[in-house]
C-alpha cells in the first residue's frame, strides 16, 4: 500500500524551510520540515531547540592535527570548517575525562534547569532590540579598548543593512560573533583577527560585520545564524537571490588557516556571485533598454499628440473661418433683404407724380452713377427727402448717396440732421421748373 503523500507547502512554509535548513545546515529537507513542524512552523522556537541540541560538553584535549575543510555535499550550499576541542589521549586523559564526566554531566544538567527556570521568571535582557547601531558602535568601542585600533574595518551599521549593502553592493559579507566569555576568544582577536595579513584580506575582500553576543543585535544575530562554539565567523552572499550563508567557520583558528579557509569558500561560491552579477547587468540592460523604448514611445506619442493638436488647430481655424464665411454671407443676405423691403416701403410711401400741366410741378432728371437716366415730377411744395425717398427706391441707386446739383455745385440736405431736422422743400432749395441734378454714391466712402 502506497504511503499517503505530504500536504503541499504553502509559499511562506517553503521560506521558511529554505531559512531553516541555511541556518542549520542541517542537509535532510525531511528533518527540517519535521523539526518546524514539531513546533508549528515557529522558526525561532525550532532554531533554538537545534542550538539546545548541539551545545557540547567541554574536557581536557590534546591539541588535534588540523582538520580540512568540511563540504555539506548534499547541496553544496554550505561549507564549514569546525576546529572541535581535543579529543582526550593517553590514559591519564581518558581517566581524567571518565572521573570529571559524571560531575559534568550533573553542573551542565542542573545549569540547563536553572537557566530554563531563569527564563520564566527574568527574560533575558537580550531578547529585545532597541538600539541595533548602538550595540554595534559599543561593542566597536570596547573592541578598539581592549586589542587596539589596528582591526578590520567594522561596519558601523546594523546586521540587516549590511546584508543589504552586501546584497546591493554584490560582495560578500563575514560575520563574526564575538563570544565575550570563551576561553579562545582573546587569543583569536589578538592572534588571528588582528593580525596585519588577515586585517589587509578582510579589508580588500569583503564587508565585516561584528558584534558581542552579550548585546541585544549580537544576541539576534546569533539566534539566527545558529553558532556551536566560539570564535565564530559566517559567510554570507547573494545566491539564487537571497542572501544565504556559505561557510561557518568556528573555533579557534590561525591566521594562514582563516584567510585560506575563506578563499576556499570565496572560489567556491565566485560562480554564483559572477552569476548574479551578469542577472543584475542583464536585468539592468533591459531596464535600460525598456526605459529607452518608453523615452521613445513616449517622444513618438508626444509627437503624434503635437500633430494632432496642430490639425485640430487647422481644422478649428478653418472652421471658424468658414463660419465667418457663413455668417457674413448670411449677414450680407439679410442686409440686402432688409435693403430689399425698405425700397419696396419707400416705393409704396411715395406721393403719386404730378401731372405735366400742373403748374407746382417741377420736372427733374436724375443722373446717376451707372450713367443711367432716371424723369420724374414732384411738387414745389414737396419736401426734398421725397427726392430722396424715389431715388432710394430705384434698383439702380446705389444704397448710399447724395444729390447734388450741377451749377453752382452744391448738396441738396434732403436728409434731416440735428440742425436740421426738417429738410427744406423743391421751391426753398432753389429749385426750378426743370432740373438735372447728379446722384453721387457713397457707398465706398
Amino acid at each position: 500500500m502506497a504511503a499517503p503523500e505530504e500536504p503541499e507547502l504553502s509559499q511562506a512554509q517553503t521560506e521558511k524551510l529554505l531559512q531553516f535548513q541555511d541556518l542549520t545546515g542541517l542537509e535532510s529537507m525531511d528533518q527540517c520540515r519535521r523539526t518546524l513542524e514539531q513546533h508549528n512552523w515557529n522558526i525561532e522556537a525550532a532554531v533554538q531547540d537545534r542550538l539546545n541540541e548541539q551545545e557540547g560538553v567541554p574536557s581536557v584535549f590534546n591539541p588535534p592535527p588540523s582538520r580540512p575543510l568540511q563540504v555539506n555535499t548534499a547541496d553544496h550550499r554550505v561549507y564549514s570548517y569546525i576546529v572541535s576541542r581535543p579529543q582526550p589521549r593517553g590514559l591519564l586523559g581518558w581517566s581524567y575525562y571518565l572521573i570529571m564526566l559524571p560531575f559534568r554531566f550533573t553542573y551542565y544538567t542542573l545549569l540547563d534547569i536553572f537557566r530554563f527556570a531563569l527564563r520564566f521568571i527574568r527574560p533575558d535582557p537580550r531578547g529585545r532590540v532597541t538600539d541595533p547601531v548602538g550595540d554595534v558602535v559599543s561593542f566597536i568601542h570596547s573592541f578598539e579598548e581592549k586589542y587596539g585600533r589596528s582591526h578590520p574595518v567594522f561596519y558601523q551599521g546594523t546586521y540587516s543593512q549590511a546584508l543589504n549593502d552586501a546584497k546591493r553592493e554584490l560582495r560578500f559579507l563575514l560575520v563574526y560573533l564575538h563570544g565575550e566569555d570563551h576561553q579562545d576568544t582573546d587569543e583569536f582577536c589578538r592572534s588571528t583577527l588582528c593580525t596585519e595579513e588577515v586585517l589587509t584580506f578582510l579589508n580588500t575582500r569583503m564587508l565585516f560585520w561584528a558584534c558581542s553576543t552579550s548585546k541585544p543585535e549580537g544576541y539576534r544575530v546569533s539566534q539566527a545564524l545558529r553558532e556551536n562554539t566560539y570564535p565564530f565567523l559566517a559567510m554570507i552572499m547573494l545566491k539564487d537571490r537571497k542572501m544565504t550563508v556559505v561557510g561557518r567557520l568556528e573555533g579557534l583558528i590561525q591566521p594562514e588557516d582563516l584567510i585560506n579557509q575563506l578563499n576556499f569558500i570565496m572560489d567556491a561560491n565566485q560562480t554564483h556571485l559572477m552569476s548574479e552579477r551578469l542577472e543584475r547587468e542583464e536585468r539592468n540592460q533591459t531596464q535600460v533598454l525598456r526605459q529607452q523604448q518608453d523615452e521613445a514611445y513616449l517622444a513618438s506619442l508626444r509627437a503624434d499628440q503635437e500633430k494632432d493638436r496642430k490639425k485640430r488647430e487647422e481644422q478649428e481655424q478653418i472652421r471658424q473661418e468658414e463660419e465667418k464665411v457663413r455668417q457674413s454671407v448670411l449677414a450680407e443676405e439679410r442686409r440686402r433683404q432688409t435693403l430689399e423691403e425698405e425700397k419696396e416701403r419707400k416705393s409704396e410711401c411715395l406721393p403719386p407724380e404730378p401731372p405735366a400741366d400742373d403748374p407746382e410741378s417741377v420736372k427733374i432728371v436724375f443722373k446717376l452713377p451707372n450713367d443711367t437716366r432716371v424723369e420724374r415730377r414732384f411738387l414745389f411744395g414737396q419736401s426734398l427727402t421725397v427726392i430722396y425717398d424715389f431715388l432710394f427706391s430705384l434698383k439702380e441707386s446705389p444704397e448710399k448717396f447724395q444729390i447734388v446739383t450741377n451749377f453752382p455745385r452744391r448738396v441738396l440736405p434732403c436728409l434731416p440732421t440735428e440742425e436740421q431736422p426738417n429738410p427744406p422743400t423743391l421751391k426753398e432749395a432753389g429749385l426750378s421748373r426743370s432740373e438735372v441734378l447728379f446722384v453721387q454714391d457713397l457707398t465706398d466712402d
